[in-house]
């Protein structure tokens, strides 16, 4: 489980096709707290690292994971948010985040808003993962409050601080997102769909 609090932006410094997997390679400030096994989310999918050498460490990706995120589209120089699973105790400052990236969003537009960023982005609504006025959602593995809620898009504010410690400032109009509805959302839209079957 994760909070979306971002804790660091890592580079991609190798990416190795091998089958349908993609191996990963991040430098990262917090390589050396990081250990073989560990569970990291990246642009908020939970991955697994596999090797740690010096200040990088390496992940894989399979097909279904490149398939329903942005990792695919990574490149050697990317900019990677990254989050460590929570600890136990500690305090939730964001939401819960299982690290399961149900689909992905296009940035259609960015707009200043004197001294922070409102960005929208648009979703294939035949997934059924729906937004509501002010509830959570996670954008690249950034919790967030959503504004703005329509049927296939929303849109966010972007504080400063969130803006410089997170990838959200490399994205531009038509950039491509992972999102991770809240879990909450999705019970309840699993639940009306299967009583409007019946």
């Amino acid at each position: 489980m994760f909070t979306g609090i971002i804790e660091a932006i890592g580079t991609v410094r190798l990416l190795e096709h091998e089958k349908g997997n993609l191996h990963i390679s991040i430098e990262s400030s917090i390589t050396s707290e990081l250990k073989v096994d560990q569970s990291v989310a990246h642009n908020g999918v939970c991955l697994t690292v596999v090797q740690i050498k010096d200040n990088i460490y390496t992940v894989t990706a399979i097909s279904e994971t490149l398939e329903k995120s942005n990792l695919g589209r990574l490149k050697v120089g990317s900019k990677i948010n990254l989050e460590r699973a929570m600890k136990l105790g500690e305090r939730l400052d964001g939401h819960i985040v299982q690290g399961h990236v149900d689909q992905i969003a296009t940035c259609t537009h960015i707009a200043s808003a004197n001294g922070s960023w409102v960005y929208t982005f648009e979703y294939d609504k035949a997934f059924n993962n729906i937004t509501i006025e002010k509830g959570s959602i996670t954008v690249n593995g950034v919790s967030l409050t959503v504004v703005n809620s329509k049927a296939d898009t929303f849109s966010v504010a972007i504080i400063p601080y969130t803006y410089e410690h997170t990838n959200f400032k490399t994205l531009e109009v038509g950039s491509v997102v992972n999102l991770e509805f809240d879990m909450l959302g999705k019970y309840v839209s699993k639940l009306l769909s299967e009583k409007l079957k019946e």
